[in-house]
């Protein structure tokens, strides 16, 4: 039986790389610590990540030294999504091997097929593996609601989706309805940015990137405890922050991890995003300085 119990904050990890274009270990085993630190209750190796841009070795090393760090104190989600069955089995297999609580894949993107293929595509790589796998409903990358209800109808594993695609507030409600009845479980994506309303809708948790993690811990325990209102305060209060993260994969990458540097988790130096990646400009960086101070974050 996989495991249904996952909820709550898993945000997404950001990977430090400096000029050289390589990982920086040490920063990665800092960025676990600090988030457990923070509260949170799950963690991410995904698009975020940017793991579509590293080698297989290179994705072993990130997986195992979280898993490592993490010794067993938070869940790992790690994204195993290929654009063939085969290959999307094989990495499910290793992260499973590796270490991994559970999976998140998306559908196939590259080249269209039916719903039908896709369904099939989950079906295989959820019999490969013991692991519960979230569904990702990315917008380049669909997961409507009801091929996701079909996958959890198609296999026990098939148990979570992330919930993407804009606009988010319908598309999780529309999921609500159609789920009911099944072990289909809800969370909310992108960027955590309409968190409290998705909640409202049944999701069970919220994967954000990985520079806030502490703000929405707070929104998810003000959620729990039935304070809509100081959830929502504090979504209000970092907008204009949550705002300039969503500008896209590659570009919100050098954000993130700028702000991982101005936060004090990684060193200088290892805020560099993998080619190709558009840069912020320094005008655009010092604008992100300003709202990190006004928001008390820098160093902390």
């Amino acid at each position: 039986m996989p495991d249904r119990s996952m909820k709550g904050v898993y945000p997404i990890l950001s990977a430090p790389i400096n000029s050289k274009g390589q990982l920086v270990i040490e920063d990665l085993e800092k960025q676990v610590e600090w988030m457990i630190g923070k509260g949170v209750h799950g963690l991410g190796i995904a698009v975020a990540t940017e793991i579509y841009k590293f080698t297989e070795e290179e994705r072993d090393l990130i997986l195992s030294t979280v898993v490592r760090v993490t010794n067993g104190r938070v869940k790992v989600v790690m994204n195993t999504g290929g654009e063939s069955t085969d290959v999307a089995v094989f990495l499910s297999k290793k992260a499973e091997e590796l270490g991994a609580d559970a999976l998140m894949i998306r559908p196939t993107s590259f080249t269209p097929v039916p719903a039908s293929e896709n369904i099939e595509y989950f079906g295989q790589i959820a019999e490969s593996v013991l692991l519960p796998i979230f569904l990702q409903d990315q917008g380049t990358a669909q997961v409507p609601p009801a091929m996701a209800v079909a996958c959890a109808k198609r296999h026990e594993n098939l148990c979570y989706i992330k919930v993407e695609t804009p606009p988010t507030i319908p598309r999780m409600g529309e999921t609500q309805k159609l789920a009911e009845g099944t072990d289909l479980i809800l969370f909310g994506g992108a960027g955590g940015a309409f968190a409290v309303e998705e909640f409202n809708r049944g999701s069970v948790g919220t994967m954000p990137g990985s520079t806030l993690p502490d703000m929405f811990v707070r929104v998810w325990d003000h959620y729990l405890t039935g304070d809509e209102d100081a959830a929502n305060a504090e979504m209000r209060r970092h907008a204009p922050l949550i705002g300039m993260l969503a500008q896209g994969q590659g570009f919100a990458n050098w954000i993130y991890k700028h702000i991982m540097v101005r936060r004090g988790v990684f060193s200088p130096g290892s805020d560099y995003a993998r080619h190709p990646a558009l840069k912020p400009d320094a005008n655009h960086f010092k604008e992100i300085d300003a709202l990190l101070e006004s928001l008390d974050l820098v160093g902390k």
